[in-house]
This record gives C-alpha cells, structure tokens and sequence, in this order.
C-alpha cells in the first residue's frame, strides 16, 4: 500500500476505491442530515465535519438535509440555530432541503410497495408487535394482519393519510422476514399515525415517515453518492439497501451507507434529550449557555471554529467508538487564542496596592505588548498610577523559597512597568489584609523572578465576569445504571464575580476575545452592554482538571467487600468456569447462569476482567461470560476506555447471535 494510501481516512479510501472502478468524480455527493429536534452540540461537529470535508477535498456539492419526519419534537428555532452553527464552522451547503419536501413521493412509493406486496397495514397493539417480534436469538412470529389483502391495504392506508384512525391505531409495515437474523429486518414501521402540526407542512398530512424508510430514498432522491453516518446505524444497512432495491433506478447512482465512530467526549453528554432536560430544568440558562457542549454554547463561551475544526481533525476518523478527553477541546482553544488573542489586564480577587514613594497625583501611559505571538499586533498604552489592584493570591507576608510572587520583604516585577518591594500591610479587624505598602524603583533592569498582572484603581473598569468549570464532575456521568446523570451536576460550574480590567476594554465588542494574563482567556458575553460589561472565562492558561484527575473508577462493590471469601476459589475462575458450557445449555439454564456470572462479577475487579479480553474467538462460551461480568463493572462506575471499547467492538462483529445480544447491551446502555 503506498503511503498516500495509507495517510487516507478509511472513507477517503471507499470513495477512492469508488472513483477507480469507474465511478466519475462529478457524481460525488455528500449530505449532512440533522433532525431539527434540538441544538447541534461537539459530537456533530464531526459529522459535520467529515461530509462538508470530503466536499471541500473533492470539490463536491454537500446537501444541508433537515430529517423532519417528527413534528412532536421539531421546531423552526432549531433549524435556525443549526443553519447558524454550520454556517459559523465555515462550511458552506450546496442546497437546503428537507425530508418534507419528499412527503408525497415517499407515501406514493408506499403504495408501490403496498401493491407489489412488501406492504401492509398492522393493527395491533405496540406490546402485541414487540411480543411477536422475538429476539437476537428468537425468531419473530407473523402477526394476524401480515396477510391482508393489497385491496384493504391501500383501502386503510388512504384512509389513515385522510386522517380518520387515531394515533397508535394503525401503522403500515414493511413485509420482508419475521424470522430474519437482523432484527431490523423483521417487517418494520414504515409510516406512524400523528396528528401534530409540523413547522413546515402544517396540517396537510397527520401520517408521516419513519426514519428508516425515508433516510435511504431522500439520499436517493438527492443522488448521494455517499451517505456517512455514525456506528449506531450499521445495523440499519441491511434495511436501507433493501428500501432502496425496491424503488432503484439502476441508470441513477445508487447511494451507499458507510458507519464511522462518533465522537464522544468526557465529562460530557450528547443525548439532545437530556441536553433538553438541562435547559427545561433550569440547570442551565439555555441551549447556548456557555456550559453546554452545544456549538452554539462552546461560540458563546469564546471558543473559535478553527479550534473546534482543529479538534475534530486531531481526533480523526475511526471505525470504532471511543471517548475523547475533554482537555483535547480545551487545548485546541489554547492554541488558538494564544496566536490571536490581544493580552490585557483584569484582576478578578482584588486587593489594594499602595506604592508609598509614588507621587499621589502622577499617572504614566505606558507601553504595552498586544500579543508576542504575533508580530503585527502592535502597542498599546496602560495607565500606571500610585494605588493598583493585584490579586490576592499573588501576596503572602511570609512564604517559602518557591514562592515567586509578592511577600513581605520581597521584590516582584509589575507587568510593563516597574519592580516594587513589599513594605507593610493593613488589615481590618478581623485580620484581613486590606492594603500593601510597597515601594518602587525605576531600576526596570534588576532580575527579580516574579511577574505580576496590575491594575490602576483610578482607571480601573468594574466588570463582570462568569467563570466557568465543567458542568459534571464525572467523566461519563450518563453511563451509570444505577443513578441518574443528574446526580453529577457540579454545584460550582457558575461562579459570578466582580472584577477590574484595565480601560482599553472600555470599547470592547460582544463576542471579542482576550488573554487575561496570567489567568486565561476570556471573552464579551452575548448579554454585554456598554454600562455592564460582561466577559466569560473560555479556558484557563493551564489545564486545572490535570492535577486533580482522579484514577478511573474501579468496581465499588470490590472497595467494598473486603472481606474473606468464602469460596477458595476466585469469583473470576467460576466466571470463566460458568461460561465454557454456556452456548451448550438450554435458555432457561442460561438465564440461570447469566444471573450466577453477574452476582459474582460484583466480587470482580478490573484488573482481573482485562486480560481475558483477549479470549479466543472460538471460545464463545467465555467471551460472553466476559461481556456480561463487564456489563456489571460499568453499572458499578468502570469507566470506558480504549481495551473495553475494542472488545465491545470486536464482539459486535461476531458472528454468534448470543455475544452480540449482550455486547449491543452494554454498547447501547454505556
């Protein structure tokens, strides 16, 4: 394989593959699809950055496809704020469309189905369909109406789209296999009963399409050569190649569905319905507060389209999932503003510094660098005059050797002006330091080894500023079975105070940004006004989370049972012992020795679950005895990473029925 092959993305090396065996480059398409049932967050900046991506390398049209086919949950505000956050990534959509505008030719491709026979309309209740379904290892049972004639069919369909059955009452079914292997495949809902008004069709219709049924023929109606979607549908290929037999025009170019590792980030969510739930519970102020991962929060809060561009270009692209450290985003904004970011003044804890020997009436404008990362930033002039504001923390009246910042006796330099000497302090009566007395040297030549951040009270801007932390304190804090996200709230995400900036942020704009020195970058709140400014701290110089980074979770149960067994053997060794027979029993008795695995997985720890990851493949038996002890170590608080999530992955590709039951369990619930 040459190299340029091998510095491809494994999609860039499909379409490449595809162009060679004669696919012409001018029939390239690409689409990205969002339901518009909430805001765009971080984990679709990399769908949304591969689609528009590979059109940018291949000079190829990207459709901007709103997947409207639930009125109950969509609304106009989020296709407005999703045109808003593509368009501030800088990608630019070739057409806007909507599953809507496709409503008729998909209802009277139904009725193609309908009189072909791969059609009918079911009657039943949804527990009676879910009951007859089955189960990964359970054929499904054909249900009472799977036999109706085309003629009663089409007679219930028409009328189901005129609006006279309520809700639930009936739904139109795809008539392929109840007794297929993919589950997916048995006979599944292609059109639902709902009378909601939709945001843009109004009422004209109270039938509408299910999500399989129209995502493969919207691309094809749209001649997407190529349609990029997340790990979760590659179940749903089979489903989608199979709509798309039914209705294909082989002189048209028949869109294929490849699956790519979607991008999950810690400390962090990404279900738009719990996003909902933080801003319905008044968690957070809106979709497009700065704590949320959402694109237009992470914009609010300062961050910049090329750092997140440049975040998603860093994780790249993976056939299999896994979780990014937030402090990877947090990095990419650094680097970022650290090149563009224009350096001022803020103290955020004031405290008063007199300089004694400073003539009480004299003011100086000195000259200040705007940015040393760059060359062409140029000067700018910051008043000096006798009584300043430091902070807090930058003063001690005793300290150690390593104390590099102001102390009694001690010398410090002030940021673009002169070196001062702390003196003395005054305190107020319950013993805090309300003042330093210091004196200055215009000796600006002596190396002294600290550098301190300044303001001067006489021209100092009040401000105020909202310093952000992580919105959880936990890394996965939606992966735990047993308590709800909820639970991980960090009480101290939101801290407002009052602080003082130097006067050449007087004029600064909503949505500019800036390096704070010393402490961070910050940037101008949407809600500023010229009487209030208002700056949110975007990211601090350092990562603060680094240090306090606690070890991953380990099982609890395990910190808690330290007692004795009392068994000689292992838990682990009856693990493996239970699952060398487990594809030989019978189901009642496996669901027997499921349970006997789990109990006893609770006594397990991690350390020992991880080197049978690497059981052979023919060793079904222990592999799922595996799967199942590690479903109950994530319930437990075992964080995810990269081991767990390959062989989750590599059991997902199985090609027993039974291990890869248990590893979608565990994929889909952590």
């Amino acid at each position: 394989m040459s190299e340029e092959r091998k510095s491809l993305n494994f999609i860039e090396q499909i379409i490449e593959e595809d162009l060679s065996n004669g696919m012409s480059k001018d029939k390239l398409r690409f689409r990205f699809p969002p339901e518009p049932n909430g805001y765009l967050h971080i984990g679709h900046t990399k769908a949304i950055g591969i689609s528009f991506g590979l059109g940018e390398k291949y000079k190829a049209p990207v459709n901007l496809r709103f997947d409207d086919t639930n009125p109950a949950k969509e609304e106009q505000e989020y296709v407005d704020a999703i045109k808003e956050d593509v368009a501030w990534l800088g990608y630019k959509w070739d057409k806007e469309l909507f599953s809507s505008d496709y409503f008729q030719q998909l209802y009277d491709w139904a009725i193609v189905l309908i009189k072909e026979g791969k059609a009918y309309v079911d009657s039943q209740s949804s527990e009676a369909m879910a009951e007859q379904k089955g189960t990964p290892t359970q054929p499904g049972v054909d249900g009472p109406f799977r036999d109706r004639s085309v003629t009663e069919n089409l007679d219930l369909f028409e009328r189901m789209k005129n609006g006279e059955f309520e809700e639930g009452s009936h739904i139109l079914r795809a008539k392929i296999d109840m007794q297929h292997p993919n589950m997916l495949m048995r006979d599944p809902i292609m059109y639902r009963i709902l009378k909601k008004h939709h945001h843009r069709t109004a009422n004209d219709w109270c039938l509408y399409p299910m999500y399989d049924w129209t995502h493969g023929e919207s691309d094809y109606i749209e001649q997407i050569s190529h349609s990029l979607c997340s790990l979760e549908f590659k179940p749903h290929r089979e489903l989608y190649d199979w709509f798309l037999d039914q209705i294909i025009d082989h002189t048209l170019v028949r869109p294929k569905q490849r699956e790519f590792a979607r991008l999950n980030l810690s400390y962090t969510i990404m279900s738009k319905r719990k996003l909902l739930q933080l801003v319905n519970d008044g968690v957070v102020s809106g979709w497009d507060d700065p704590r949320m991962p959402t694109i237009s929060g992470l914009r609010r809060r300062g961050y910049t389209p090329n750092a997140i561009r440049k975040f998603v270009e860093t994780v790249g692209v993976a056939k299999r999932d896994n979780v990014i450290d937030v402090s990877l985003l947090e990095f990419c904004i650094r680097e970022d503003l650290n090149k563009t970011a224009p350096r001022v003044m803020g103290v955020l804890d004031p405290v008063k510094l007199v300089i004694t020997n400073y003539p009480e009436d004299k003011e100086e404008w000195l000259e200040a660098e705007n940015n040393q990362e760059d060359e062409n930033a140029g000067f700018r002039k910051v008043p000096f005059s006798r009584e300043l504001y430091i902070e807090k923390d930058d003063f001690k009246e005793e300290a150690g050797h390593k104390f590099f910042r102001l102390k009694l006796g001690g010398e410090v330099r002030l940021k673009n002006a002169y070196i001062i000497k702390a003196e003395d302090v005054k305190k107020d009566t319950h013993g805090n330091i309300t003042e330093i007395h210091c004196t200055y040297s215009e000796d600006t030549s002596k190396k002294v080894k600290g550098t301190l951040h300044w303001v001067s009270i006489k021209h100092a801007i009040k401000v105020e500023v909202r310093e952000y932390d992580r919105l959880f304190m936990d890394e996965a804090p939606d992966s735990h079975q047993d308590k709800d996200f909820m639970d991980f709230i960090n009480p101290h995400s939101l801290k407002v105070i009052e602080a003082f900036v130097e006067p050449s942020l007087k004029n600064a704009k909503i949505g500019d940004r800036f390096q704070f020195q010393r402490l961070g970058y910050f940037n101008v709140d949407n809600d500023a006004t010229s009487e209030n400014i208002i700056f949110n701290k975007t990211v601090g110089l350092r990562d603060s989370w680094a240090k306090a980074k606690k070890e991953p979770v380990q099982n609890n149960s395990n910190q808690q049972n330290n007692k004795p067994q009392q068994s000689k053997r292992k838990a682990i060794d009856i693990i493996q012992q239970l699952g060398k027979k487990y594809t030989n029993l019978p189901e009642l008795k496996q669901q027997k020795i499921k349970a006997e695995i789990q109990e006893l997985a609770k006594n397990v720890a991690y350390e020992e679950l991880q080197p049978l990851f690497n059981t052979a493949v023919k060793k079904v038996g222990t592999r799922i005895a595996v799967i199942l002890s590690l479903g109950v170590l994530l319930k437990n608080g075992q964080t995810k990473n990269d081991a767990i999530n390959e062989f989750i992955t590599k059991a997902l590709e199985d090609k027993n029925e039974l291990l890869v039951f248990e590893a979608e369990s565990i994929h889909n619930m952590f």
